[in-house]
């Protein structure tokens, strides 16, 4: 099946390469997209591959709106979208198609924190998400509500903080991941629907919701430094675990000083390959000034109650 096919962008921003090229040079090719990304990190060190990942993720991050992301208090999204076939007979607690068809989305970044008020067939659900150490004594903190009621279930909460980080992690890339310290590598190269990308590897810790570790393969346009796709490990649900999914992003627009993808497109890659999510942002705006205090359920208040700026 066919993939969306991404807006060319302007000229890109100046940036030397030599450092990702000499890092990367004599690595092989990235496998094809369905390879699982093992969770064994490499030797803590500053190996040239390493340095050139490092090097390469900040350039991403400059690129997509560094300076002017350290200035937003909060970011308030709207999206709408589209589920693929067969993709919620797999995961239905994941996929959540029933509540899970628009959405609006609230971050808080500096707080590792991620709200969604999804809107879907059978009503509301809202999911209050913030990111733990990744320790077992502070995974992170997540409740869920389905019109109006709380949800205990355990695998419901998996579920929700493991899409609520993701979330951040497609509308923001580097920028989600540039300042945690983590673990990162070269990896040679792959074309993402027809442009050539240098790979970085990062070992994210804490994980992709309430889990110690994830894999993410994050793929920078080599002529302009934005991030195109990323790739990445489901460690921390029980269904999900073992499987690798990967996320395009496309007509990218610049708003507020960063680079926002307007338009995503997901995939399930491993252990088979299956188109799963369409998704286009709906509003966006930022820097309303509310606090976490109005994103904790069971629906958005204050300042953080309105939808999202239409675009």
């Amino acid at each position: 099946m066919n993939r969306p096919q991404p807006q060319v962008l302007s000229s890109p921003p100046n940036g030397s390469r030599r450092r990702w090229l000499l890092g990367a040079a004599s690595m092989p090719l990235l496998a094809a997209c369905g390879t699982p990304l093992p969770l064994v990190a490499p030797a803590a060190g500053e190996s040239a591959a390493q340095q050139a990942a490092a090097a390469r993720l900040r350039e991403s991050a400059q690129a997509h709106g560094w300076d002017a992301y350290q200035a937003l208090t909060d970011i308030n999204v709207g999206y709408d979208g589209q589920w693929r076939p067969l993709i919620d007979r797999i995961q239905p607690v994941v996929v959540d198609k029933a509540y899970r068809r628009s959405s609006q989305d609230r971050l808080l970044p500096r707080a590792g924190i991620v709200a969604q008020a999804h809107t879907g067939p059978a009503g509301s659900k809202l999911v209050s998400w913030q990111r733990g150490s990744g320790r077992a004594d502070n995974p992170g903190q997540v409740a869920v509500w389905f019109n109006g009621q709380r949800s205990t279930s355990p695998a419901v909460l998996t579920a929700a903080a493991l899409v609520a980080e993701c979330y951040g992690l497609f509308l923001l890339g580097p920028l989600w991941l540039v300042e945690r310290g983590l673990t990162v590598q070269a990896a040679g190269t792959e074309r993402v629907n027809g442009r050539l990308c240098d790979v970085v590897q990062v070992w994210l810790r804490p994980g992709l919701g309430l889990v110690a570790l994830d894999r993410v393969a994050v793929c920078i346009d080599r002529d302009d430094s934005i991030t195109r796709r990323l790739r990445f490990t489901l460690e921390g649900h029980d269904s999900t675990r073992g499987a690798v999914a990967e996320v395009d992003t496309f007509d990218h627009q610049r708003r507020f000083g960063l680079l926002w993808p307007m338009r995503s497109y997901e995939e399930v890659v491993h252990p088979l390959r299956l188109p799963a999510h369409d998704w286009h942002v709906t509003g966006l705006d930022v820097n309303r000034g509310y606090s976490q205090r109005e994103l904790a359920g069971p629906q958005f208040t204050g300042a953080a109650a309105v939808a999202a700026a239409a675009l």
